[in-house]
């Protein structure tokens, strides 16, 4: 230990809050800051240590705030600015970290920039944002991730010309190329590091440099949009300016949502030689078992676990010498937990949230736990396209609609990936709208809620809460399962995936059963030198029950 870079935020475990659907305290079906004020002492009983709000700041709400009209400000229907300086003095008192969401790609068209940049070409915010005159022609080729022709350039009549939004039209992409509003951002994150807040998770943060001027995307990306966003030519030159006039100043943590890294060249971004940021997360593992991931529709085979467990170990492995890795199953962009990696029917579903836990809480790097996991909470699974509220699903079935395309399979592939099944309202208790609002909830609220509720999992110990709060202390108690080492075993097992993590004289190893079925591993320690220390079964009889997973400490 006396060797290693200690860092608050490797040693951490996050907790992800959708503001929108964790409590609402007004009546009004959304969920807001006062909400969050009213369960902070839930949170604090969790035994996390830092919560990373989705984002908070003022938004007409096109994409549920990742489309900021003013990053100084609050967006009205989460409360006022007094509301978060009581919530993250609350946090802080309790000793948790608060982070927020940083969205800096792109704005809202309803931010001041951009209506001003539109009046005009000589505006001075013009340059604040991409355009391309219609003189020009037509811009070059680009693919939007939620305009419902998946065309990212959108005209604009008023100026007669183009301008870009690699996310909805009302997203337009904002312009780092002009130092003026680089500094504009970072005087907004100044703004909250000084008022107390402890990082950042910075949306998209990838795509910020833009291949100008704009060109027909070169050939060997082969409509690899993603990929080719994320290797903008002054990409790291903005991140080493970004942490030089402004992260290096505060203790700190900043995380990449990186779309396009790959293990390559993730050590890019986080090195901490580099000076850029302390850690990324990747989408191979979310992207797994896809059919077609650009319409979101999932193979009828399902996903690999032998793909499922190489993502893994590739990912850790790129951090085995340098920088710092992140592990998560589930976020808002994603399912539920055990919908996605699980199984939630009513046999499994408990056995098997407790088995992700185990899994993520004993893997190498910062966990990222997504709020209502914590329960087992399950995929809503809506029938009907006018239960979404997603942009993005509902553009997308815009879309196939007018290819003439396949609409049920789509529906049912949102069923198993679409965004909205994480972002159901928090379960609380079997109350009317499980606890979450006295009125109309802004998403409805999974049927279940009466059965699968905090309340109803709070006294009993054998709950997926309390599971969870044990594997937490148990984490913090095992310096091992943070700093150190992990070694993969019985590699080639189908059912099961098999580690051991060691630091100094500590050798812990973790089985995990990913079936339905019983399952044998070589894995298993020799039981006169090895301790079952804790698991979500009673005991261990010699083989993996059904979504076993068992912990031994283990002679070196």
């Amino acid at each position: 230990m006396s060797e290693l870079q200690r860092k608050w935020w490797k040693e951490a475990v996050i907790y992800q809050i959708y503001p929108r659907s964790f409590k609402d305290s007004n009546g009004d079906g959304v969920g807001d800051l006062r909400g969050i004020i009213e369960k902070l002492d839930y949170i604090k009983s969790l035994g996390i240590d830092v919560v990373w709000l989705n984002p908070i700041f003022a938004s007409p709400n096109d994409d549920n705030g990742y489309d900021v009209s003013d990053y100084c400000s609050i967006m009205d229907e989460f409360g006022t600015m007094t509301d978060f300086d009581e919530l993250l003095a609350g946090m802080h008192d309790r000793g948790i970290k608060l982070v927020l969401d940083l969205v800096a790609n792109h704005s809202s068209d309803e931010h001041f920039w951009f209506q001003e940049s539109r009046k005009s070409r000589d505006n001075p915010y013009r340059d604040y944002y991409h355009w391309w005159p219609a003189e020009s022609g037509t811009p070059p080729t680009r693919w939007s991730f939620f305009d419902v022709n998946a065309d990212a350039w959108k005209y604009d009549e008023q100026t007669d010309a183009y301008y870009l939004h690699i996310f909805s039209q009302k997203q337009p992409d904002l312009n780092w190329e002009n130092p003026k509003l680089r500094q504009e951002i970072y005087d907004a994150v100044r703004f909250w590091f000084d008022k107390g807040v402890d990082g950042f998770r910075m949306d998209v943060i990838t795509f910020i440099s833009k291949d100008v001027p704009f060109k027909e995307l070169p050939a060997k990306y082969d409509g690899n949009f993603v990929q080719y966003y994320a290797e903008g030519p002054r990409l790291h030159e903005y991140l080493q300016e970004f942490n030089r006039e402004v992260l290096s100043k505060y203790d700190i943590m900043t995380v990449a949502e990186g779309p396009g890294t790959m293990t390559e060249n993730v050590l890019d971004f986080v090195d901490a030689d580099r000076h850029e940021l302390n850690m990324s997360y990747h989408f191979d593992i979310s992207n797994l078992g896809h059919k077609d991931l650009a319409k979101k529709l999932m193979d009828p085979k399902g996903w690999s676990f032998r793909e499922f467990k190489e993502i893994f170990r590739k990912w850790d492995e790129a951090f085995a010498d340098k920088g710092w890795g992140t592990v998560y199953l589930g976020n808002h962009d994603f399912p539920r937990m055990v919908s996605r990696w699980g199984n939630d029917t009513p046999e499994f579903r408990k056995v098997s949230s407790k088995m992700l836990t185990t899994f993520l809480l004993t893997m190498r790097g910062t966990p990222y736990y997504y709020f209502g996991d914590e329960l087992g909470m399950t995929n809503i699974r809506f029938d009907r396209i006018e239960d979404y509220r997603d942009i993005m699903t509902i553009n997308l079935h815009r879309l196939i609609e007018t290819e003439g395309g396949d609409l049920n399979e789509f529906m049912e592939s949102q069923k198993l990936i679409a965004r909205d099944n994480g972002r159901t309202p928090f379960q609380w208790d079997a109350s009317p709208n499980a606890g979450f609002t006295t009125g109309t909830p802004w998403l409805k609220i999974n049927s279940n809620y009466k059965k699968i509720n905090a309340a109803e999992q709070e006294g009993d110990e054998d709950s997926v809460l309390n599971y969870f709060r044990r594997m937490i202390r148990f984490r913090k108690a095992n310096p091992a399962l943070i700093y150190g080492s992990a070694e993969y075993l019985d590699w080639g097992n189908e059912s099961v995936f098999a580690y051991a993590r060691e630091l100094d004289d500590a050798k812990i190893v973790v089985l995990v059963n990913f079936t339905d079925k019983d399952a044998d591993t070589n894995a298993v320690p020799d039981a006169s030198r090895s301790e079952y220390l804790l698991g979500n079964y009673p005991e261990f009889s010699g083989r993996l029950k059904p979504y076993q997973a068992a912990i031994f400490s283990a002679e070196k």
